[in-house]
């Protein structure tokens, strides 16, 4: 599978805070066999998140992680940010993430984590902490695969049972 990592953050766009959850989420990617082609960091921008996440869709990667932007504060704006370009929204991606999170902080239900779909990428929101975005991706993990072979057509099998059988 083709991945691409986008790191959403102020700090980090300008320097002054590196990076762990991006090359996490890569790290835990290539377990599940994605080859990571595109990685960048980007401010809080709602601009720069969609200008770099369309991009990346419209080169044909399937899978595209963004880390980073789903909390509370005024500057969060990744899920605003992916919501205004989604041609679907995935909400069990999110569900999962805080129900399987609760086991390790009582306050993951607090995390905005989400998954959409932009033509054949399947686009999944994690939190910014490299603890954080490792947790939420184990959460998900099980279906991930699936998920992507089944949007780009690579999967004829669904819930279990063989289409036309």
């Amino acid at each position: 599978m083709r991945s691409a990592v986008l790191t959403v953050s102020d700090k980090g766009s300008r320097g002054e805070r590196v990076d762990t959850a991006g090359p996490e989420l890569e790290r835990l990617a290539f377990l599940q066999g994605c080859v990571t082609e595109e990685r960048k960091i980007v401010p809080d921008d709602p601009d720069a998140i969609r200008e770099a996440v369309c991009a990346w869709a419209a080169k044909g990667i399937s899978l595209i992680l963004t880390t980073g932007g789903t909390g509370l504060s005024p500057r969060d704006n990744t899920p605003e940010a992916l919501l205004s370009i989604a041609d679907k929204f995935v909400p069990g991606f999110g569900e999962m993430m805080r129900m399987q999170t609760l086991k390790y902080t009582p306050r993951a239900f607090l995390t905005r984590s989400l998954a959409i779909v932009r033509g054949a990428s399947l686009i999944i929101a994690f939190p910014g902490s490299r603890r954080g975005a490792s947790q939420c991706f184990e959460a998900v993990s099980g279906g991930l695969r699936h998920a992507v072979e089944t949007l780009i057509g690579a999967s004829s099998d669904c819930g279990g049972h063989r289409r036309g059988a």
